[in-house]
């Protein structure tokens, strides 16, 4: 690991858990609090690390939102799914009891490269699961959902998918695990939703061609009887490890506040995305 990325770690990280807030916990509030986070230690400095689930959710990027049938899309969804539109790139992914979300949040510093974000994340999941750490590759999965050059794969299976979000002088580095379940059935729920989403139009982006055999989840890539639980505390461990000093925290006041703020517009941007044409 670079040197700068150990300087990243070894540090003090405020540490919240939301990883059992129950079917309730809507992903927009996720999205609101790492922004409000992302302006605290922009402002402030510090650092924080963040856990969160949540249940029968698809995260929609921006483009996805301009798909020509997006609304027969939604309406192929909502039986079972909860559509939200988050507020940094990328395409849609699926988030249910089965996913771990993790966030490591810090203060940009000049010089501080996109990549070495992504290689900040890539290096805890890696400590997190050393067994496999010369393994687990780093690279986009041709015929994953929201694939990117930082998909985590087995075997060319992936796993994970890590996004960055820079805003209000604050870094925001988010990863979805697929801990348990079947990887496949959630690729095939997406690929679902593209072709409602899609039919015979036109869109100015590359759709995915989901074949859901390039994903899985970790307990299948294993064969370990894992549990969302079980991999948080592999990754407080691994931060640990990787030299940071964990301290449990809750918002502060101003940061509830702050928070009610950018939960507003996380959650107006939302709704303009997918209002009707």
């Amino acid at each position: 690991m670079a040197e700068k990325e150990t300087q990243e770690f070894s540090k003090s990280w405020r540490y919240f858990d939301h990883s059992n807030r129950g079917p309730e916990y809507d992903a927009l509030q996720s999205f609101a609090f790492d922004d409000m986070l992302c302006q605290t230690v922009g402002n402030s400095g510090g650092a924080a690390f963040r856990a969160w689930v949540h249940h029968h959710t698809v995260v929609l990027g921006t483009q996805d939102s301009r798909l020509p049938y997006i609304h027969e899309g939604l309406t192929f969804l909502s039986p079972q799914y909860r559509a939200v539109v988050r507020n940094s790139g990328g395409l849609a992914v699926m988030l249910d009891e089965g996913v771990l979300n993790l966030s490591l949040i810090f203060q940009e510093e000049k010089g501080w490269s996109i990549n070495a974000g992504y290689d900040m994340m890539v290096t805890l999941i890696r400590t997190m699961f050393s067994t496999y750490r010369d393994q687990i590759e780093a690279r986009e999965i041709v015929g994953s959902y929201c694939p990117g050059s930082y998909d985590l794969s087995i075997g060319g299976r992936k796993f994970a998918g890590i996004s960055q979000r820079r805003t209000r002088g604050g870094v925001a580095v988010q990863i979805y695990l697929c801990v348990t379940g079947s990887g496949s059935a959630r690729a095939g729920v997406i690929r679902d939703f593209y072709e409602e989403a899609l039919q015979d139009g036109e869109t100015r982006f590359d759709v995915p061609a989901i074949r859901p055999e390039t994903m899985a989840s970790l307990e299948e890539l294993t064969g370990e009887a894992l549990t969302v639980k079980d991999v948080l505390q592999r990754a407080l461990q691994a931060m640990t490890e990787l030299g940071a000093k964990l301290v449990p925290s809750e918002a502060t006041k101003e940061e509830q506040g702050l928070f009610e703020q950018q939960l507003i517009r996380v959650t107006q941007r939302h709704d303009r995305c997918l209002a009707p044409i």
